[in-house]
């Protein structure tokens, strides 16, 4: 992972992980172990798939820099739906609070998508490769600077 990738990684992760613990804290004083339970299997959820998609759009990004766009969006299209379908599968189940659980995931979901902006934003990365603008010098070519008007 290139030290841009880490930074921007534990940028989303350094605002989303506060966001997590309150939401945790509010959610078991609110629910009580249930609202408990809900919230970190939110939090868990965001940290599997948002780490890892992250972690497919550096691998797939890493030798083809001109498709980040194209695959950054459609990560995050992926994300959204399974975290989506993640929230249905779960909405009526006894295990913990649907709702703690719900509002926690969207809670460290946005603050995540919001750290991985901020980051990616403040990181100065090339995407052009600048070329030289003067052409190397070879041996045999004289430098215009040293040559008199005459031409000698």
């Amino acid at each position: 992972m290139l030290s841009n990738d880490a930074r921007i990684l534990r940028g989303a992760a350094m605002l989303a992980a506060p966001v997590g613990v309150v939401a945790i804290i509010v959610s078991s004083l609110l629910a009580g172990g249930k609202g408990l339970i809900g919230s970190l299997v939110g939090v868990g959820v965001v940290a599997v798939f948002f780490g890892l998609g992250f972690w497919a759009l550096m691998r797939i990004t890493r030798d083809r820099p001109q498709v980040v766009m194209m695959a950054g969006m459609l990560i995050y299209a992926v994300q959204i739906l399974l975290v989506g379908v993640f929230i249905i599968v779960f909405r009526n189940t006894t295990l913990f609070n649907p709702r703690a659980f719900a509002l926690t995931l969207l809670a460290t979901a946005l603050a995540w998508v919001g750290g991985q902006m901020i980051y990616t934003m403040r990181t100065k990365m090339l995407y052009v490769y600048p070329e030289p603008s003067v052409p190397p010098k070879s041996e045999s070519s004289k430098d215009p600077k040293t040559e008199s008007r005459d031409g000698t």
